[in-house]
């Protein structure tokens, strides 16, 4: 059955995660964070993502900002940073200002050109996730904008990859899915999708029962991979 429907996650897939960081570091008012902040980046990532798991399998949703600010306190603190709280507003702030990976708008464009429909699924509130698109100039390059606060669980939880053929009313056979997450990219292709992993870091692929059908270094190949699927 060909793709008629590309879906990616957003954090770390469309939007850099470590762009916050990377811009307070840069700016002169924090100096002790710059020295130590791709560490402070690579923690807060890893908790939001281990937070959203926990709450996954103990029933205790939230939303993924309190998730987001959960993992930036946990961060700082194991850097010493937690008194600083001018630059945990501002990272917080940036967050709602993630920029874009630079193949993204083409990769989108080129996507929307060649008929197919285009959608975020993603952990992100729906807040989050508007103010993502917004700042990156991708509101018309997608069709659905889809969170996971519409059935109060987390990624990997079936019901989060139920919301695609609901919404968009493809078969998951229909369905490229692309994320940056080997546990996303490996867990959705158990659903039954059909699954691209962006393996920016060159990482070891997740020991899981299902893997990814596709490793990519980034989203360039994606229109010319669902047009050969």
């Amino acid at each position: 059955m060909p793709i008629t429907t590309c879906v990616f996650d957003a954090y770390g897939t469309l939007f850099d995660v470590s762009a916050a960081a990377r811009q307070a570091a840069a700016e002169t008012d924090h100096r002790e964070f710059a020295a130590r902040w791709q560490q402070i980046a690579v923690d807060w990532r890893l908790k939001q993502l281990q937070y959203s798991w926990l709450r996954a399998v103990t029933d205790t949703h939230d939303d993924f900002w309190q998730v987001t600010q959960d993992g930036l306190d946990w961060a700082l603190e194991a850097a010493g940073l937690q008194e600083d709280q001018a630059l945990r507003q501002r990272l917080l702030d940036l967050y709602w200002e993630l920029s874009a990976y630079p193949e993204v708008s083409d990769m989108l464009a080129r996507l929307k050109g060649s008929g197919f429909a285009t959608a975020i699924l993603s952990n992100g509130s729906p807040r989050m996730l508007e103010g993502a698109v917004r700042s990156s100039g991708l509101e018309e390059m997608l069709d659905h904008v889809l969170s996971v606060e519409s059935v109060g669980v987390f990624k990997p939880h079936r019901s989060v990859y139920d919301l695609v053929g609901k919404k968009m009313g493809c078969k998951p056979a229909e369905v490229l899915f692309v994320s940056s997450n080997g546990w996303d990219a490996a867990a959705s292709s158990g659903y039954g999708f059909n699954t691209a992993w962006v393996n920016r870091a060159g990482e070891p692929v997740d020991r899981l029962p299902w893997r990814p059908d596709e490793i990519l270094n980034d989203l360039s190949g994606i229109p010319a991979l669902a047009a050969r699927l």
